[in-house]
């Protein structure tokens, strides 16, 4: 993969683990550790990550500016 596709391949994984990983709680909490939990959970990070991908590749530009202008160089 070329190096120019990085920040959209960061994105990509990025959203893929925190869309898992904060609709698993999610899943868990309005479900509890029931029958069926798995399919459950996939659904909706499934359609967590349909959001997730692109909100990460339009906010992640925004963050980054936001962290330059609060950090200095020591």
């Amino acid at each position: 993969m070329p190096p120019k596709l990085a920040p959209i391949l960061f994105g990509f994984l990025l959203s893929g683990f925190m869309s898992l990983i904060v609709s698993g709680v999610s899943t868990v909490r309005v479900l509890g550790l029931v029958d069926g939990i798995f399919g459950a959970w996939m659904a909706n990070w499934a359609s967590s990550w349909l959001v997730a991908f692109p909100t990460v590749l339009v906010v992640a530009p925004v963050v980054r500016k936001i962290v330059a202008r609060l950090t200095t160089e020591p």
